[in-house]
């Protein structure tokens, strides 16, 4: 007698069916997680070397106040637009308490301000938003 055969001696059809779908499932389940991995590390790969323009290609031009507003180019006290955008890796650290490469403590606290203000629709707010994604 095996372990499919009840105490009566005939097989039991369904406990057998039962046991394949179950080991069918664990294999599709083991399957999802190693094809996951991958794209979760290419997800965070490329949320590292996304760019966010400062300011967006809309006001570009104009500089940046202190509080992270877009104010009129030659405004005293506001910082002129960033050389280049400014890449997801280097947000990133500057949002973990750092400073934004090539450029002075004063300006890379108003770069970020200017960015923690991004709404949808802003160039370069999907970045944003992807920075502050938690991963696993």
């Amino acid at each position: 007698m095996t372990d499919d055969t009840p105490p009566d001696g005939t097989p039991n059809a369904s406990i057998n069916a039962t046991r394949r779908r179950a080991l069918m499932l664990g294999a599709v389940g083991a399957t999802a997680i190693v094809s996951i991995r991958p794209a979760l590390a290419q997800t965070a790969a490329s949320v590292i070397a996304c760019e966010i323009p400062v300011p967006d290609a809309g006001r570009a031009g104009q500089f940046i106040a202190a509080d992270g507003t877009v104010v009129p180019s030659g405004t005293t006290g506001a910082f002129p637009p960033a050389a280049g955008p400014l890449k997801g890796e280097d947000v990133k650290r500057a949002l973990s308490g750092g400073q934004l490469p090539g450029v002075d403590a004063e300006r890379s606290r108003a770069y970020m301000q200017y960015i923690r203000r991004l709404q949808s629709g802003t160039s370069g707010f999907t970045c944003f938003a992807s920075l502050q994604m938690p991963r696993g």
